[in-house]
């Protein structure tokens, strides 16, 4: 039996996408989005399946890349067609659970260092010790529009910006000393000023007096999740991290991009063991084989290659509905904006001789299915051999719809990884840290 386990994590969206973009039209896909017994639902089977996070992913508008219009979003249901806030989201989880991880996606960029400072702090404390903050920089023009912007900040400008927002976080979290807070009624002291401090910090993206009005965190500063996959990013979250993110689809690039992360943590000075890399996984799991193929299918037609394709559009910063629907993608594109990984997605369609709409249907029915589709058995297999072989540290589960694919996660896969002693039976401490084996930081 192997003596390490591995972290599972789940990928929730606060709207109807999630693994599959035909997910929300599953018969299995039942409760309202908008209530919140529906995530409390999820939370408690999380739960009730030892997982380490329930990580909900976020975005600040409805993209519009295809078409310039947001209607195939809307229409079928796609990434950003409904999004409710996360941090509310996570406050009903958090009272209907005791052990859960808490992720929360809030964008550096569009928000300021005080108020995420003060509101991660208050769901750490209301949780006990259960919070984590997913650091995006945000990179669609569509966002920036929301926030009277005129244009996106540069990639290298987003990332600076972010850089500075970490360190003043930090710095207020760490304004107040962990036993500043007294409440002593007799003396009386309820905080004692001398162990709160102002942070004074002057820079060029923020000018922050503090000290933050919360006291210190119970894990110290909540756990740091990112997903940035470029150089830049991945220097980012080798400095800041805790949780990475990442969508590898192969065994060998997993174990590279890991063991890159962990060179460039020590080059931070960091233990690369902080360090915990969750490739995103979208299993589809049945009693059969065949099962699992028949669902599989079924997925495949639940999603409108439109909902695929606006959504691809807007991951790559390309318009799609300007080519050929029949066809495969140029190799050559002389657009503004274009983003490296169209490159690598127009590659791959002339290599398979997949036309747009048919990558889009594809997209759409849960790009990382590859290879983790099949019985309890061989999805635990798999998992186990990209574990193994040191690819991961554990997994994003981006499960297809809502309850059911939890259930079918949580009471097939899970015991599965239980007994061949991959996977806890029991949480191992009080808060998120506890359960990723992570120190609390000290101040």
């Amino acid at each position: 039996m192997s003596q390490k386990k591995l972290h599972l994590a789940a990928f929730v969206s606060a709207g109807p996408v999630s693994g599959s973009h035909g997910g929300w039209r599953h018969p299995r896909a039942e409760g309202d989005l908008l209530s919140a017994s529906y995530y409390q639902n999820i939370g408690r089977l999380l739960e009730e399946g030892r997982f380490d996070l329930l990580f909900i992913a976020d975005i600040v508008a409805i993209p519009d890349t295809l078409g310039g219009s947001p209607e195939s979003q809307l229409r079928y249901g796609a990434l950003g067609a409904l999004r409710l806030d996360p941090l509310t989201v996570l406050s009903f989880v958090a009272a209907a659970t005791k052990h859960l991880g808490l992720g929360a996606t809030i964008s550096t960029t569009y928000t300021q260092p005080y108020s995420l400072a003060r509101a991660m702090a208050t769901l750490d404390h209301l949780s006990g010790g259960r919070a984590a903050w997913n650091i995006v920089t945000s990179f669609q023009e569509s966002e920036a529009r929301n926030f009277g912007l005129t244009e996106q900040l540069s990639r290298d400008e987003r990332y600076a910006r972010a850089d500075e927002f970490l360190e003043v976080t930090v710095r207020l979290w760490d304004s107040w000393r962990d036993d500043a807070l007294v409440r002593d009624p007799k003396a009386p002291l309820f905080a004692d000023p001398t162990r709160v401090r102002r942070i004074d910090h002057a820079g060029r993206w923020f000018n922050v007096r503090g000290p933050l009005n919360v006291s210190r965190p119970p894990q110290g500063h909540p756990v740091f999740i990112q997903a940035g996959a470029s150089d830049r990013g991945r220097d980012f979250a080798a400095r800041w991290a805790e949780i990475i993110f990442v969508t590898p689809g192969l065994i060998d690039v997993a174990i590279e991009f890991r063991n890159d992360l962990r060179s460039r943590a020590a080059r931070f000075g960091r233990d690369p063991d902080s360090l915990k890399v969750l490739p995103g996984i979208a299993p589809v799991i049945a009693d059969t084989e065949n099962a699992a193929k028949a669902l599989c299918d079924e997925l495949y037609e639940l999603a409108h290659p439109n909902a695929g394709l606006s959504t691809l559009s807007y991951h790559l910063g390309v318009d799609l509905s300007l080519f050929p629907q029949d066809q495969v993608l140029p190799e050559n594109l002389d657009v503004p904006g274009v983003q490296g990984h169209y490159r690598e997605v127009a590659e791959l369609t002339r290599r398979s001789g997949v036309s747009l709409a048919e990558l889009g249907q594809r997209y759409g029915a849960g790009r990382t299915t590859i290879g983790f589709t099949g019985t309890p058995g061989t999805v635990a297999d798999r998992m186990q051999e990209w574990f193994e072989a040191g690819a991961c540290d554990g997994f994003m589960l981006q499960i297809p719809y809502f309850p059911g694919g939890v259930e079918d996660v949580v009471h097939l896969l899970v015991p599965e990884l239980q007994r061949r002693g991959l996977f806890r039976t029991e949480y191992n401490g009080a808060t998120l840290r506890d359960t990723l084996g992570l120190a609390r930081l000290a101040n």
